[in-house]
């Protein structure tokens, strides 16, 4: 028993988030429909980024003739912006090996499965103190990990197959990903996460479930080796960091994980993006590139430009 004492979560007030208003609509998400982009490649300099950007789609098209891996981490931003259905398409084409995630990728992706919505107006619901108080998205969730602990599977592959069934399964990545065989890997720190406010949650069962997805990580990376790519849509500080260990288990298990490509793509200039993707894991063999620009943009522009590509081969 610790000598500390424990905040009580009994008399929690909690609504339903079906209920709540919520900022993004399914309606709202990425169409993965064909969209020619090479006229528009073809009008660019190669110059700066311009050349960079389609150097890693060129990377990424080798990669996919040699059967190398293109592994994706994200954030929650990715989710939110609508753009699962662009990176379902990714799974649909193997042009995805494998997605790793923060925690909020999950509760995102998990509403807009379920309820159609996701996105709460956290600076209005902070101040009553209302923020995060979703008891359907929390026990449901937490309900899911309690199952995969006891049941011994990792969190990614839980959720998503719990998510089977969902109303909007074919715009969640979780489900997707499951259907597809993707293994998709959901990374934690806890206490950051609104499904950790609740009494439903369980730390053992938290840790347990996101470390066995690190394992599964490590396990995926092996195959980077010799032109495989990963690439970072938006997750700034845990799957940098979760990324940077992995590469370390896998060199360290007697894999060299040499002569791959790294790429990050956010809205700003990171440090940890920038530094334990971009560039210390590949600066003996490799190369690593980084691109700033809304996730909106950016990411649909890449992927449904890397869909056309695959598509003329």
């Amino acid at each position: 028993m610790s000598r500390y004492q424990e905040i009580d979560l009994s008399r929690l007030k909690r609504y339903n988030a079906k209920d709540r208003l919520s900022k993004v609509h399914e309606s709202a998400f990425a169409k993965s429909n064909a969209v020619k982009l090479s006229d528009f490649w073809v009008q660019t300099p190669d110059i700066l980024k311009a050349k960079d950007f389609k150097e890693l789609l060129q990377i990424c098209l080798t990669a996919y003739e040699k059967g190398k891996p293109i592994i994706y981490g994200i954030g929650g931003h990715v989710i939110k912006c609508g753009l699962a259905p662009l990176l379902i398409e990714m799974m649909k084409l193997r042009l995805c090996q494998g997605i790793a995630c923060n925690g909020s990728v999950v509760i995102h992706d998990y509403e807009i499965a379920c309820f159609g919505q996701t996105s709460e107006d956290v600076s209005t619901a902070l101040e009553d103190g209302s923020f995060g108080m979703a008891a359907d998205t929390a026990d449901g969730i937490n309900g899911i990990i309690n199952n995969a602990f006891k049941e011994e599977t990792g969190m990614g592959e839980a959720v998503g197959k719990s998510l089977a069934n969902a109303p909007n399964k074919d715009k969640s990545l979780l489900a997707m990903a499951y259907q597809y065989n993707v293994p998709l890997t959901v990374h934690v720190a806890l206490g950051t996460d609104i499904i950790h406010q609740h009494p439903s949650a369980d730390g053992a069962a938290i840790g347990a479930t996101s470390l066995r997805d690190f394992r599964i990580f490590c396990h995926n990376l092996i195959n980077l080796e010799g032109g495989g790519v990963f690439i970072n849509f938006g997750s700034a500080v845990v799957i940098p960091e979760v990324f940077l260990k992995a590469v370390s288990v896998v060199r360290n298990l007697g894999y060299p994980l040499i002569d791959f490509t790294t790429a990050v793509f956010d809205m700003n200039y990171q440090y940890r993006p920038a530094v334990n993707i971009s560039q210390r894991p590949v600066q003996s063999r490799g190369k690593g590139f980084y691109f700033t620009g809304h996730h909106e943009i950016m990411i649909p522009l890449f992927l449904l430009s890397l869909k056309e590509l695959i598509n003329e081969v």
